[in-house]
């Protein structure tokens, strides 16, 4: 197994050597970086011979398994080439080619939310000229451990990666963990909670969606707004701290009602709607399409009409439009999202010493006919 697989399978000794003490990058990287530089610098011009690879480690340092990997990924890129008994060699630069970045994705689902992420981060990988591999961890936190691990193997420049945040390792230790990674790496969709997050992230501002359906459900009228969650979920708690702010700032009354993702059912959204009548709401927020979809078909059978008896917000956007009563939704910018964090990777690989960025998209209502027609903006838009 290598140093890297062993770095991901858990937090080892060998963990710590290669990625504590500010070192974030293998060594044979940075003396390939190093060199890479110099050659384009014109230290060492067009024809001219690298030193030897025993001169090499003298002068940084290193060993000569250590030089000779690093001259390798330059052979790799046509930079330089080796001839036989006579040395290592600068290529002229209408010879060179540089090597295109191999950038390893990791999704926990490739049926649900994330196809569109895809989408994105394979239009912005592929009009720079990178190619990635992609893999699913199945929301597995040991399975995406392992995944890293054999993307890093496998010579992996970057990670663009969407982590499982539930798992043995608690959230904010997982994540220093994948900020100490050898190779850049960002986050796609998960942030952590504090200002102890080093990790450069690409999230949906999803505590901002949920802010932002209650405002859109209160311009509309009402006063008596309920939250219905699928649990756990790190999204479902950003959008529920969203709608909790909107409902004090508003003094709007509120109720919720919260299941795990297998427990939803038909009978489920009975059990819902039922909390929602006896709290007396007029609307509800739910997390996600298929939670609005049944609660939807529960007040049909309650003989309540959506959205006349009950308005809906469905946070997601996946179906939404597909349910039986089209449903309003809080629509994340998926594959925007995959873009920029694509973009911000392939920035980071340019230039390592730019500054860390953590960049929050804002997402939008998408107006159908669950909550009824189109407010008119307040004075304060």
């Amino acid at each position: 197994m290598s140093d890297q697989k062993a770095q991901m399978t858990g937090p080892t000794d060998r963990e710590t050597e290669a990625v504590g003490q500010g070192g974030r990058e293998l060594k044979f990287r940075k003396l390939a970086d190093r060199l890479r530089r110099e050659i384009t610098d014109g230290v060492w011009p067009p024809g001219s011979r690298l030193p030897t690879e025993p001169e090499l480690a003298r002068a940084n340092a290193a060993s000569v398994s250590t030089v000779r990997r690093a001259v390798a990924d330059l052979v790799a890129e046509e930079l330089v080439v080796r001839r036989q008994g006579a040395g290592t060699y600068v290529l002229a630069p209408e010879t060179g080619r540089r090597r295109a970045a191999l950038i390893g994705v990791v999704v926990p689902d490739t049926a649900s939310y994330y196809p569109r992420v895809l989408a994105g981060v394979e239009e912005e990988l592929t009009a720079a000229g990178a190619r990635l591999t992609t893999v699913c961890s199945g929301y597995d936190q040991t399975c995406e451990l392992r995944a890293l691990g054999g993307l890093l193997d496998d010579g992996a420049d970057g990670l663009l990666l969407v982590p499982t945040l539930t798992g043995p390792e608690p959230p904010e230790t997982y994540l220093r963990r994948l900020a100490g990674l050898p190779v850049p790496a960002v986050l796609m969709e998960r942030r952590g909670t504090g200002l102890g997050d080093t990790t450069e992230n690409v999230c949906t501002y999803h505590e901002a969606g949920g802010y932002d359906a209650v405002h859109h459900l209160a311009r509309l009228g009402h006063r008596a707004i309920g939250l219905v969650l699928r649990a756990p979920s790190p999204i479902a708690e950003q959008v529920s701290s969203g709608f909790r702010q909107a409902v004090r700032e508003l003094g709007c009354r509120t109720v919720e009602f919260s299941a795990a993702l297998q427990e939803w059912s038909p009978a489920a959204a009975d059990r819902c709607l039922e909390r929602l009548r006896a709290a007396g709401v007029t609307a509800a927020v739910c997390f996600g399409d298929w939670q609005a979809a049944l609660l939807a078909a529960a007040a049909r059978r309650a003989g309540l009409a959506v959205p006349g008896d009950l308005a809906l917000i469905a946070y997601e956007d996946e179906m939404a439009d597909a349910a039986e009563i089209p449903l309003t939704a809080v629509a994340p910018p998926k594959y925007q999202l995959g873009r920029t964090a694509a973009g911000l990777l392939l920035l980071r690989l340019r230039d390592p010493e730019q500054p860390r960025r953590q960049v929050l998209l804002r997402p939008a209502i998408t107006v159908r006919d669950s909550c009824g027609g189109r407010p008119e903006p307040s004075p304060e838009d």
